[in-house]
């Protein structure tokens, strides 16, 4: 009886304890996500941000957006609370209501997980019967940690349910509006007004204006730059210039312009803007010629639409000023491009490119906690593919970066048969390289990646001789040799064997994950005895030449098929060619830098000012990046292009070092390179939460400050230039040190606040 008692009481103080515990802490998951989607409570009128949720809109007269839940059984993904150092979770339970009230109150009507002693708080399938279409539903979450115990609920998310359901469906976001005004309006000649809204952005213009008579007109000018102080009315390219006559009434009225139809961006191919949304276009100035009244800012205000984007997720700031405008440049170049709900090629054709995608994709990671649009993107590319060989093949890079950062493999299954002919084994010869011109592009192919064309090598763009470019500019490809036997399309076919490999065994597929890895190998060895000029030490664009270009090297340095013992000769080829490539090239020549520890020069080509650079597009006037790295190396291209963005995800995965080991983040690696940077610090999200990185570096010691999220886990790695003299971590000194390549590794560091310290002889 005594003992029972002790048991019972024993029984009754511990939950005392943890209840204690939680009310201390206060703690309770947060950032939850129902198939990717973080605000799927909320409701748009227009394009506008609604005052009411989801499960009030029959309140509402007006047609209205939601997220439509497109899966019978959607995924669930939340933030693990927990300060503490090594926290993990160790137990979640979650329950799913169709009323609030049951949601309150704890009861899940619809679901309830019991208690789940697991450490996923990623991409956690929903358990119970099918949900049922056009249906409201809510959900919530406790978690349990080693240091924290049980958690309070999290907030109640709720979500409605599209018309139509299927086991798995991505969804998204609908397109929103925000309203701007001018930063600065001032005359620019008589009865002419120029206002500046300080961005470029797609968007729509509204007008407050008072007239005396009836017969009054005036003439809006919308531009995306100036000349001589004036809307350039003949920007050249695809740069936007558009003119409007307004009559006006008498009076004080508002006006809506509207933006006429373009025979390109309303064309069968393009993405199309939605109907509640209407047409746009990228303008950052506004001229009013033939205005007498004073304008006033609050006269003139413009609607831009984009995807939903939290700018306090992400930020960035270091010692050179240079980079820091860079990081600005790129990262609002992110949201402003994001207007058509798909990734798209900026506003010249509003078409989805593969390589477009890629790089917008990573770059978005690396500036906002979403990972709807990514997915969106890819899976339709998978439908509607593009010319390119190497982009045929990004599909497979895109679909694993969606897996690696959000850890939700479902994608990889509903999408895996299509993804199979993109390794284009189909083109493999007997030599065991892939070839685009030596018959193989059946019409059974071409069926087969959903293409009824034949895919050509691209290697960079644009080519010499077409776009008006002269022998002067010559192209963007480094004097590439075009051969049957590609150097660069044969780096990616590899690339994308690795990563298919990968991808079948995330799905259970072991038998083709074996197949895909041997033909990876097999691949890599036939590679590098084809390609390699032992005598030069460099990679020739093809067999059949002795032509060496900064494409053919810098691609398989960044896939890492150069062996070891080569590195050091393809990267000082590679450091002589200077910025020899597009800004498409570029993400992958900052790949193969930071890959083979050349830091140095890849901060020297993040931060160049010549016509060639991330900083000839502001200085240019762009506050999108461009399609091209100037007007003359282009003479076609737009201003708002997001395949210039590289230095949005270089800076995060790269120069700071932040990039995932295992899917979701569960563990991660920080490896900065700073160069000559003496300090440097990052937010950087993922889904697991915000991981913080600062750094300052001198000659004598270098202090990095980590925040690593709960139910993480980093390799922490410490360059160091010289012989270590004392490493610590919080001040306590590390007694057994580990280096390798010019760096201190600290391994396995769980989650917490740091302060890590090398002190150098």
């Amino acid at each position: 009886m005594i003992t029972h008692k002790l048991r019972k009481f024993s029984f009754f103080l511990s939950i005392i304890c943890t209840s204690l515990l939680v009310q201390a802490s206060g703690q309770k998951p947060s950032g939850l996500l129902t198939d990717l989607i973080e605000h799927s409570e909320r409701t748009w009128i227009n394009g506008f941000l609604s005052n009411i949720p989801v499960w009030e809109t029959d309140e509402m007269i007006e047609p209205f957006e939601y997220v439509q839940i497109r899966s019978t059984h959607p995924s669930f993904s939340w933030i693990v609370p927990g300060e503490r150092q090594n926290t993990f979770q160790t137990a979640y339970r979650i329950i799913v209501s169709d009323n609030y009230t049951e949601a309150v109150s704890g009861n899940g009507n619809v679901w309830d997980s019991g208690l789940v002693k697991d450490k996923k708080s990623t991409a956690v399938l929903y358990g119970g019967a099918a949900l049922q279409a056009n249906k409201l539903y809510f959900w919530r979450v406790k978690t349990v940690t080693d240091t924290e115990g049980e958690s309070e609920w999290s907030d109640i998310k709720a979500f409605r349910t599209a018309p139509s359901l299927s086991e798995y469906a991505a969804t998204h976001y609908p397109q929103v509006k925000t309203t701007d005004y001018p930063v600065s309006i001032r005359s620019v000649a008589k009865d002419v007004c120029l206002a500046d809204f300080g961005k470029d952005a797609f968007g729509q213009l509204l007008l407050t204006l008072t007239s005396s008579s009836e017969n009054d007109t005036v003439t809006v000018h919308l531009g995306e730059c100036l000349d001589k102080g004036r809307i350039n009315r003949k920007p050249g390219g695809t740069i936007r210039y558009h003119r409007y006559p307004l009559a006006l009434l008498k009076g004080t009225h508002t006006y809506r312009i509207k933006i006429a139809k373009d025979r390109r961006n309303t064309g069968k191919t393009a993405v199309l803007i939605p109907a509640y949304v209407g047409e746009v276009v990228p303008f950052r100035f506004c001229e009013i010629e033939g205005y007498s009244s004073v304008l006033k800012q609050e006269n003139v205000a413009r609607e831009y639409i984009h995807y939903p984007f939290d700018e306090t997720a992400s930020s960035f700031h270091c010692s050179n000023d240079t980079l820091n405008q860079i990081w600005d440049l790129c990262k609002y170049s992110i949201k402003a491009t994001s207007f058509a709900g798909i990734y798209v090629d900026g506003d010249r054709e509003r078409i989805p490119y593969e390589a477009d995608a890629l790089i917008n994709q990573l770059s978005h990671y690396g500036v906002d906690r979403e990972y709807s649009l990514a997915r969106r993107s890819y899976e339709y590319l998978l439908n509607y593919p593009t010319w390119p060989t190497e982009w045929i093949l990004q599909a497979i890079l895109i679909a694993w970066n969606d897996y690696l950062y959000t850890g939700d493999n479902r994608s990889l299954k509903a999408t895996y048969e299509q993804l199979k002919p993109r390794t284009l084994m189909q083109l493999k010869e007997k030599n065991g390289l892939i070839s685009t011109t030596t018959g193989l592009q059946t019409p059974e192919f071409q069926a087969s990646i959903r293409f009824n064309d034949k895919i050509k090598d691209i290697v960079d763009w644009p080519h010499t001789g077409i776009l008006g470019l002269n022998n002067e500019e010559g192209g963007e490809t480094d004097g590439f040799v075009f051969t049957d036997y590609n150097v660069v399309t044969n780096a990616y076919h590899y690339e994308a064997l690795k990563q298919m490999a990968a991808i079948a065994q995330v799905i259970g597929e072991t038998n083709d994950a074996d197949y895909y890895m041997q033909q990876a190998e097999r691949c890599k060895k036939q590679f590098n005895q084809s390609f390699f000029n032992q005598k030069k030490g460099v990679y020739r664009d093809g067999i059949s030449t002795e032509h060496a270009s900064l494409h053919g090297n810098m691609f398989p340095l960044a896939f890492d098929i150069v062996p070891d013992k080569n590195k050091k000769t393809v990267l000082s080829f590679i450091e002589t060619r200077n910025m020899a490539c597009s800004v498409y090239g570029s993400q992958f020549l900052m790949d193969a830098l930071y890959n083979a520890g050349g830091g140095d020069y890849a901060l020297q080509m993040l931060t160049k000012t010549d016509d060639r650079s991330w900083y000839n597009m502001i200085r240019v006037g762009s506050t999108i990046s461009l399609e091209a790295w100037d007007n003359k190396y282009k003479p076609n291209q737009d201003w708002n292009h997001a395949w210039g963005s590289a230095p949005a995800n270089i800076i995060p995965r790269k120069l700071m070092g932040i990039e995932p080991l295992s899917p979701a983040f569960e563990t991660f690696r920080i490896k900065p390179q700073p160069s000559t940077l003496e300090e440097a610090s990052i937010k950087m999200p993922t889904i697991r939460g915000e991981i913080q990185v600062a750094f300052t570096s001198n000659p004598d010691n270098f202090v990095l400050s980590a925040t690593i999220p709960a139910n993480t886990q980093a390799d922490i790695y410490l360059p160091v230039k010289g012989k270590v003299k004392s490493v610590t971590i919080n001040g306590d000194k590390v007694t057994k040190l580990k280096q390798a390549d010019g760096y201190v590794i600290l391994e396995k560091i769980g989650s917490g606040n740091y302060r890590f310290e090398v002190k150098i002889r």
